[in-house]
């Protein structure tokens, strides 16, 4: 079994908002692939964030420390605000409720009892929340943020919509209910670097993979556990957070679970539907192959990868559409990818900047997209437009989201 390991932090960093916090300072090492015995287990996490010049001007280092400080507990403070937040919204349609005609409320004599089950999950998710938040001080190896007593004040919009999101991410990477969506979008992925890296041919230990957009990190998880030489990078503290728990705290099957639908009133056919939990990790995290090497990384993709043609391959799932603009992005990958390696991507272009106000968003089509990579000079070995799948989709609603994803490979020639 592997051992946990914690995060480091090489650098100090700012961002100024969850939806900006992908952009930071490379690390001192530029990224480089995790080295064999880095750690016990390779599950090593490097921090660094701070705002690019490119959307703010470049601050004092103290300046920076005091709002990366800021940052932080302003998302420790959404995680402590989720129970009071889902509460008070429970509590509006109980309210709702009441005002009815005491005739109309006869009518439904099971309301007001499944309002009450409601309460009792947030309870639980909260109680869930604060498992994973209490772990956080101590998540990065050379950075401690000690309690500063701030007491619990309203989150954003805006951050409470992230919680809620990040909630779901673990039906998606960690739970038996997201097997088909892992199935659809990881798995083509997992067989493309089995293909093109193959143990018969390779000694796969030697074959260092990236995955940008780690999320909660189950995907460089896979690829690690089949032996590659794996590194997974996030940059946002509500993925980072929740990843920490799962990979470094939780060692026992399912021991765990969340209720991740309560926050959905609408589409349900059974109020059952809504109450459902969802059991987690549906694998120990620690049952690596002996000698796997599994790091990740906190900060902007851009930022950390400067090292040129340093990795064998490149993962992007659900990733090219969170950049402002996404030729920058295949200009890292261009860079960091070593000569004849190899870039595997499958997702959709929903570009996360698009009705952002102040934020740079440059959207393109595939076929702007497509044009691009060959002008770069990637040669491509295969593609599909339209690979139908979901995301953090709610099998059991009545309203549901489908994606026809583009997937393709492209190689990097000699």
């Amino acid at each position: 079994m592997a051992a946990a390991c914690a995060l480091s932090r090489k650098t100090a960093a700012a961002p100024q908002m969850e939806a900006g916090l992908g952009r930071r300072r490379k690390s001192s090492d530029g990224g480089s692939p995790p080295s064999p015995g880095c750690s016990s287990n390779g599950q090593c996490w490097e921090h660094e964030e701070v705002e690019r010049p490119l959307y703010r001007q470049r601050l004092s280092p103290r300046e920076e420390e005091r709002l990366e400080n800021e940052h932080f507990w302003k998302i420790i403070n959404a995680f402590n605000y989720y129970g009071t937040n889902i509460h008070e919204r429970v509590n509006r349609t109980e309210k709702q409720f009441i005002s009815l005609p005491a005739n109309q409320q006869k009518l439904l004599p099971q309301f007001l009892s499944h309002l009450e089950k409601i309460r009792k999950c947030i309870d639980h998710n909260q109680q869930i929340l604060q498992a994973i938040v209490n772990d956080c001080m101590h998540m990065f190896e050379n950075k401690e943020y000690a309690d500063d007593g701030n007491t619990i004040m309203p989150a954003s919009t805006f951050d409470m919509d992230k919680l809620k999101s990040t909630i779901k991410q673990f039906i998606r990477d960690w739970s038996e209910d997201g097997k088909a969506e892992r199935d659809s979008c990881y798995q083509p992925i997992i067989n493309e670097v089995k293909k093109y890296f193959p143990k018969e041919k390779c000694d796969v230990s030697k074959i260092n993979v990236l995955v940008p957009g780690a999320g909660l990190g189950r995907l460089a998880w896979e690829i690690a556990n089949q032996g590659y030489s794996c590194q997974g990078n996030e940059w946002s503290l509500f993925m980072l957070f929740s990843s920490n728990f799962v990979l470094n705290r939780c060692s026992q099957v399912n021991s765990f679970k969340l209720y991740p639908w309560i926050h959905q009133f609408s589409n349900n056919r059974r109020s059952a539907d809504q109450i459902r939990p969802i059991h987690f990790p549906d694998v120990n995290p620690h049952d690596l192959l002996s000698g796997v090497n599994l790091s990740m990384t906190a900060g902007d993709f851009q930022e950390i990868y400067t090292e040129r043609s340093m990795w064998d391959c490149i993962a992007t799932c659900f990733f090219i559409d969170t950049a402002h603009n996404v030729v920058d992005y295949i200009d890292t990958i261009w860079k960091i990818l070593k000569p004849g390696g190899i870039w595997i991507n499958l997702g959709p272009l929903l570009y996360h900047f698009e009705n952002l106000a102040n934020e740079i968003s440059i959207e393109l089509s595939y076929e702007d997209i497509k044009n691009v990579v060959l002008q770069y000079g990637f040669c491509f070995e295969e593609e599909k437009e339209s690979v139908l799948t979901t995301y953090t989709v709610n099998d059991l609603s009545m309203m549901k989201y489908y994606y026809e994803c583009v997937f393709f490979v492209v190689r990097k020639p000699e």
